[in-house]
C-alpha cells in the first residue's frame, strides 16, 4: 500500500477544543482543524463570539459549536469539558491559547494586575490541560496537547516591559516540557507554539505605533509581522499524526526571530 503522507495531516472523526477560540490566533486554529475534518469546540470567555466564530465555520461546511468559558474558573472548565466529551463520546484535542497581557514596567505592576495574568496564561492554561488529560486518560486513547506560548518565554526581551507576560509564557515553556514526560505514558503528547508579534487584537496598541512596528520587522529575518494563518499550520502538525513521535518540542513560528 502506497503511504499517504498528507493523509497523516487529518483530523477526521476527532474532537478539538480550543481556548481562546473566538479570535486571533485560536480562531485561525480552529478553522485548520474544522478544515481537515475534526470537530471544534470554540471555548471563550466571550460567549457571542465564539458563537459567531462557530457560526461561520459551519456556515463554510465544518463542524464546529460554542461554548462560554472563564478559564480562571476550574469548575466551569470541568463542566464544559465533560460535557463535550459526553455528547461526543471523545476529547482528542487541547489547544491552549486562551491569554491576556499587562503591559506595565516590572517596577509598577500591580499584584492584582500580575495575578491576573498568572491566573489567565499559566494557572488557567494549566488546569485546562489537566482536565482534557484526565478526560484523554478516562477514554485510554491518548491524545493531544497544544499549547500557546510566546517567543517572550524563551528569549526572555522585548521592545517594551511586559514581565508579567513573558514569566507566565517562560513557565508555560517548561510546563509543557514537564507535562509532555508526565503523560507520554498515557499516551498524551504535550507541545507548544512560541509566537512572534501576530497581527490580532491582542497586540492593537503595538499596531496604533508604526516606528516599532517597523523595528519588529526589521528584527525579524523574515521581515514581517505573522498573521493568525501562520501559526495554523504548526498547530496542525502538532495535533495531527505527523507529529507522533514528537513530544515536549517548544516550536518557534517566528520569521527567524529567535535564530539570530
Amino acid at each position: 500500500m502506497t503511504a499517504d503522507p498528507l493523509g497523516e495531516f487529518r483530523l477526521d472523526g476527532q474532537v478539538a477544543v480550543i481556548t481562546g477560540g473566538a479570535n486571533g490566533i485560536g480562531r485561525a486554529i480552529a478553522e485548520a482543524y474544522a478544515g481537515v475534518g475534526a470537530l471544534v469546540a470554540v471555548a471563550d470567555l466571550e460567549g457571542d463570539a465564539a458563537a459567531s466564530a462557530a457560526e461561520a465555520i459551519s456556515a463554510t461546511g465544518g463542524r464546529a459549536e460554542a461554548h462560554a468559558l472563564d478559564v480562571t474558573d476550574d469548575g466551569a472548565i470541568e463542566r464544559t469539558f465533560a460535557e463535550i466529551a459526553k455528547t461526543h463520546g471523545r476529547f482528542d484535542i487541547l489547544v491552549g491559547s486562551a491569554g491576556t497581557a499587562v503591559r506595565e514596567p516590572a517596577d509598577t505592576v500591580t499584584r492584582a494586575d500580575w495575578q491576573k495574568v498568572v491566573d489567565v496564561n499559566l494557572t488557567g492554561l494549566f488546569f485546562c490541560a489537566r482536565t482534557a488529560a484526565q478526560q484523554m486518560m478516562a477514554a485510554g486513547h491518548g491524545g493531544r496537547i497544544v499549547n500557546i506560548a510566546s517567543i517572550m518565554g524563551i528569549s526572555g526581551g522585548g521592545l517594551y516591559p511586559n514581565a508579567s507576560y513573558q514569566a507566565t509564557k517562560g513557565a508555560v515553556v517548561n510546563l509543557t516540557r514537564a507535562l509532555a514526560i508526565e503523560w507520554a505514558s498515557n499516551g498524551i503528547r504535550v507541545n507548544a507554539i512560541a509566537p512572534t508579534y501576530v497581527r490580532t487584537n491582542f497586540i492593537r496598541g503595538l499596531l496604533d505605533k508604526p516606528d516599532l512596528i517597523a523595528e519588529i520587522e526589521a528584527m525579524t529575518p523574515l521581515g514581517r509581522l505573522a498573521d493568525p494563518r501562520d501559526l495554523a499550520g504548526a498547530a496542525l502538525y502538532l495535533a495531527s499524526d505527523a507529529s507522533r513521535m514528537v513530544t515536549g518540542h517548544i516550536l518557534p513560528v517566528d520569521g527567524g526571530f529567535l535564530a539570530q
